[in-house]
């Protein structure tokens, strides 16, 4: 199999699973493991694994479309879609259904901590090619 193949079907699934795990995370666990997720933490694990799965779809979507040598745009992004949505997901679960652990507010600090370094990233990617676009086109 080509890897671009296997990259779009690696996508699908990932993307797929993820947003179930999302939408009915006890539901896709009973599919998955014969077994619902209880409420509260269990369903909050559940849909962080949603994300997580939902950022390995769009990486390898992105990165599948993304040159050799091309700056890692589509790593960035599903590292950004991950690490933007688990803080809300946790700060929702603790004013909704008052999960509130040791390591609750580390956890969205460091999470929102690597957003804003991934958002910096791919703003000074995307002003790095807009800077080298002319000098590229005079090259070609």
């Amino acid at each position: 199999m080509k890897t671009r193949t296997l990259l779009k079907v690696i996508a699908a699934v990932e993307l797929l699973t993820g947003l179930g795990l999302l939408l009915a995370p006890s539901l896709v666990a009973e599919l998955l493991l014969g077994l619902p997720l209880g409420p509260g933490a269990p369903l909050v694990v559940g849909r962080v694994a949603g994300l997580a799965l939902v950022a390995i779809g769009l990486i390898c979507g992105l990165e599948n479309m993304r040159d050799c040598g091309a700056s890692p745009t589509g790593l960035l992004v599903g590292l950004l879609a991950y690490n933007g949505a688990v803080p809300l997901l946790l700060i929702h679960s603790c004013v909704t259904n008052g999960t509130s652990g040791i390591g609750l507010w580390p956890t969205v600090a460091l999470h929102l901590a690597f957003t804003f370094f991934i958002a910096t990233c791919l703003r000074s990617n995307s002003a790095g090619r807009e800077h080298s676009a002319p000098s590229q086109a005079v090259e070609k």
